[in-house]
């Protein structure tokens, strides 16, 4: 009997507790603010911190044709960051191999050229195999179904309001400072 179930574990993987679906300590995942990152300096970085403010996620790259979004995701931070908004960049390589630097590399350009001042991330997988688990939640069914679908590219755009729920998906044509993006963040600052 024991040889059967040993055999059926082995052939039938289970686990009881998914590891992405799940923040360090068990806990339930929520919303993509109850996840754990690094930032671009290595340091861990507990989303749940952003609770409470309007966040807008953005897998970014440094060598992509939409790569002067950074201008105007730091215009927007810069003009709404003191009514509660925070842009979190996640640097990836899944397109085209679009950002190939390291983090340090990857600062570097942000910050000389683009003089980024909002929350960067390590880079990391936002597609495919290894994904992390904050883009996993992301793009998945759980963020009522509207947003859910792999990411198309570089400086895909997610809202997340100040409850912690994803109420928008803005693919990498809308600018940051367009009226739409500009309309649905204002929105959400208003509601306290």
């Amino acid at each position: 009997m024991r040889f059967l179930l040993l055999a059926a574990l082995l052939l039938f993987p289970v686990s009881l507790i998914p590891a992405d679906d799940t923040k360090k300590g068990g806990d339930k995942v929520n919303g993509p603010l109850d996840f754990k990152m690094k930032d671009i300096n290595g340091k861990e970085v507990d989303l749940a911190a952003y609770k409470g403010k309007v966040v807008l996620f953005v897998n970014v790259a440094s060598k992509c044709g939409y790569t002067p979004q950074y201008k105007g995701l730091e215009a927007v931070y810069q003009r709404y960051e003191k009514e509660g908004l925070m842009v979190i960049g996640v640097p990836a390589n899944e397109f085209g191999g679009q950002e190939p630097g390291t983090d340090a590399e990857i600062k570097e350009f942000c910050t000389a050229k683009y003089n980024v001042t909002f929350p960067m991330l390590s880079k990391v997988v936002v597609k495919g195999d290894g994904i992390t688990p904050l883009y996993k939640y992301l793009t998945s069914k759980e963020t009522d179904g509207k947003y859910a679908g792999d990411i198309k590219w570089n400086f895909e755009k997610f809202l997340v309001n100040r409850k912690g729920e994803v109420v928008g998906r803005y693919d990498s044509k809308v600018k940051p400072e367009s009226d739409e993006l500009t309309k649905a963040i204002t929105t959400e600052l208003a509601k306290k």
